[in-house]
């Protein structure tokens, strides 16, 4: 447990990255020792990122003279398509990877080949990758090599559904599940793009990709493996709303007559006692994106309106911090041996 972790971090110039050197520069057992950007090789990091100046003494460096093969393990905060083109090589110097990008998510290879319009680089190593969610695969997580960190959106769909479908439990109707999800503009990533520029996101609020998004198969993968059954029938609307950081996801799930008896509220606390960074609230809530801002938590919200058989399940995160670099972060911790919530306990900020 002294051990320091080293860490490398391979494209910290986006906005998962800038998350992770937040998140690491505080970590007891991290020493931090590498991180590259071909584009702003020698610059100091904190002279990109002046939030970090007396933090870090690191400068970004080429990949190809980043000691990597060095590290005990690395994070790829980078496009799909890298971290599986250096996963080979890594792993094979007993080096061990998390990536935040979609090339270890999906095992169904011709999904990610026509999701992600890439050939994928190693098959056979996409076959051991865990998927990073600790509250379903923390077990794997302690001996894995390669993680796959999932989707922000998929983390609030399937914590959300999880309590009612684990283990095949038939309680809602799998084959008609809504996903209501809203996030904010920094999902989309540090580019300049179009949508994403200040006057055309600000004062706005739209659906995308409503005839399929690329976390839809991820979802459904997962739901499956879940839920032990391939009965998922899932609609999956994202929108874009006009804050930078946090997510909303509201799931419409029909109950089934013969659970119109559960008692879903102690089902939810339940199933989710003891698990550090997920917040089931009190009945009546409607947990809000600010509650959890900069924070690792998810909150959790049940609700069955008019006692009918409608269930509506509000869940809540930081589409940077849970969704994303946090729980990397978390998954690192699993992956070490050290406590799951070590460099993750600050509290959310607000306003």
């Amino acid at each position: 447990m002294s051990e320091r972790i080293r860490v490398g971090i391979v494209g910290g110039t986006g906005y998962t990255g800038v998350e992770l050197l937040r998140l690491l520069s505080q970590h007891p057992a991290v020493e931090l020792v590498t991180i590259t950007s071909r584009k702003e090789a020698g610059t100091r990091v904190d002279s990109m990122f002046p939030s970090l100046r007396g933090r870090l003494d690191l400068a970004f460096v080429e990949p190809d003279r980043a000691p990597l093969a060095s590290c005990d393990v690395v994070f790829f905060a980078t496009p799909h398509g890298v971290a599986m083109s250096q996963a080979r090589a890594l792993t094979a110097a007993g080096v061990r990877l998390i990536d935040l990008a979609a090339d270890f998510r999906l095992r169904d290879v011709a999904a990610f080949e026509r999701w992600y319009k890439l050939p994928h680089a190693c098959p056979e190593l996409l076959a051991e990758a865990v998927y990073g969610l600790p509250e379903v695969h923390r077990r794997a997580l302690k001996t894995a090599r390669i993680v796959g960190n999932p989707g922000c959106y998929p983390t609030t769909v399937q914590l959300g559904l999880l309590p009612l479908i684990e283990g095949g439990r038939r309680l809602i109707d799998t084959r008609d599940l809504v996903a209501d999800a809203k996030s904010g503009v920094s999902g989309a990533g540090r580019k300049e793009e179009l949508p994403y520029l200040f006057a055309e996101a600000s004062d706005n609020f739209k659906a995308y990709a409503v005839r399929g998004h690329r976390h839809h198969p991820e979802i459904v993968e997962q739901l499956r493996a879940i839920a032990g059954h391939g009965d998922i029938g899932l609609t999956f609307v994202p929108h874009l709303v006009p804050m930078v950081r946090g997510m909303l996801t509201t799931l419409h799930l029909r109950i089934l007559p013969q659970a119109r008896d559960t008692d879903f509220q102690k089902l939810y606390e339940q199933r989710f006692a003891g698990e550090p960074f997920v917040d089931v609230m009190p009945p009546g809530s409607e947990p809000d994106t600010r509650s959890v801002r900069a924070s690792n938590t998810v909150r959790i919200a049940v609700h069955r309106p008019g006692d009918g058989d409608r269930l509506v399940v509000l869940v809540v995160l930081d589409n940077l911090v849970k969704g994303a670099s946090g729980q990397a972060v978390q998954c690192m911790n699993a992956m070490f041996g050290r406590p799951e919530i070590e460099g993750l306990t600050h509290a959310p900020v607000v306003p």
